[in-house]
């Protein structure tokens, strides 16, 4: 006779898988859903867009968020087909001004050019054949060699290293400074020409953006601008950034992610989508506890925020427009699949 609590065992392990492929199976249909929202945001030039505000960077944030779920360029695929069109869109001569910048044309700035650089590093080799290839490789290496002079503008103290609103700018801060800096991994992942020690300072800059006060409920983690105290958000962003450079093991990285297990996402919290984007990622690549933690928390709070059309909603502040927050959304649930290299461990 099989013991009681065997079959109970046996009873809870195979209610929890049964749990585990509802979740899965939900993610699945959120993330498939929400493709098909910005699908149908896609005009005919190949923008994806609510408004005409930032085109540029908003059609490379959702580009990446199709094919963090496995559309590809190549694919003959509605989801495939609406990457290609986007990467002809961002490819186009309108786009990019002779310095390489991709921020100018559509006021998004260095926000705008480290997103859509990014984009276009991750889809290196990708294009529809070998002429598109070896445009889209050019034209990302210039947004590199712009992304690479910028940094070498003289900062003030304490800033060197990283980046600011322009490419002119005298002073860095985080979330800019991450734009660039993931665009950079990338590239240099991809085989284009980024020296080491751009990313090397860029990193210490990171570093010392890092702030742990010891005081009782206290955020760790890093700060916007290094004068200024750590906030849920910017401690996720930094905790992505160090770990895409190969820094898992740092004394930062560990403070910051033990920090976030015991502080999920809330909707409450300021920049929702952004930071939930750089948590789901940045735990995802601590592994363990913290990536497992982190994608059931993650799930937990936006798949419920999900509208019929496939877009997500306003958390409760007025953070971007829906094609913003879809996009947001599909890269935080997009842990599950891998598919880009700039997210694999």
């Amino acid at each position: 006779m099989i013991p009681h609590f065997i079959l109970a065992l046996s009873g809870f392990l195979f209610f929890q898988s049964l749990v585990s492929h509802a979740e899965s199976d939900s993610i699945d249909n959120a993330t498939t859903n929400g493709v098909a929202y910005l699908i149908t945001k896609q005009d005919k030039r190949g923008a994806i867009r609510e408004t005409d505000a930032h085109e540029t960077a908003i059609t490379a944030l959702s580009g990446l968020a199709i094919a963090a779920i496995g559309n590809l360029p190549s694919d003959h695929t509605p989801g495939g087909e609406a990457v290609q069109k986007a990467l002809t869109f961002l490819l186009g001569g309108d786009r990019q001004d002779r310095e390489g910048y991709f921020g100018a044309k559509d006021g998004s700035r260095m926000y705008g050019h480290g997103i859509t650089t990014l984009f276009l590093a991750e889809m290196l080799g990708m294009g529809r054949d070998a002429e598109q290839d070896a445009t889209l490789r050019q034209s990302c290496q210039r947004a590199i060699d712009l992304i690479l002079r910028a940094q070498q503008v003289q900062k003030r103290p304490g800033t060197e290293g990283g980046w600011r609103y322009t490419p002119q700018a005298t002073d860095s801060d985080l979330s800019v400074t991450i734009w660039q800096l993931m665009a950079l991994r990338a590239a240099k992942n991809a085989g284009l020409t980024v020296p080491k020690d751009a990313i090397d300072t860029a990193v210490g800059y990171i570093k010392r953006s890092f702030k742990d006060t010891g005081r009782l409920n206290a955020p760790v983690g890093f700060s916007y601008e290094i004068n200024q105290a750590p906030v849920w958000s910017t401690a996720a962003e930094g905790l992505l950034a160090l770990q895409v450079c190969g820094e898992y093991d740092s004394k930062e990285v560990i403070s910051t992610s033990d920090w976030l297990l015991q502080n999920p996402p809330k909707t409450t919290t300021s920049w929702f989508y952004y930071g939930t984007y750089y948590y789901a990622q940045g735990m995802y690549q601590r592994g363990g506890e913290h990536s497992e933690t982190a994608a059931k928390r993650a799930s937990e709070v936006l798949l419920p925020l999900q509208e019929d059309d496939g877009s997500w909603k306003s958390a409760g502040g007025n953070e971007g427009n829906r094609v913003y927050r879809t996009a947001m959304a599909i890269l935080s649930l997009s842990v599950k699949y891998h598919y880009l290299p700039i997210y694999q461990r």
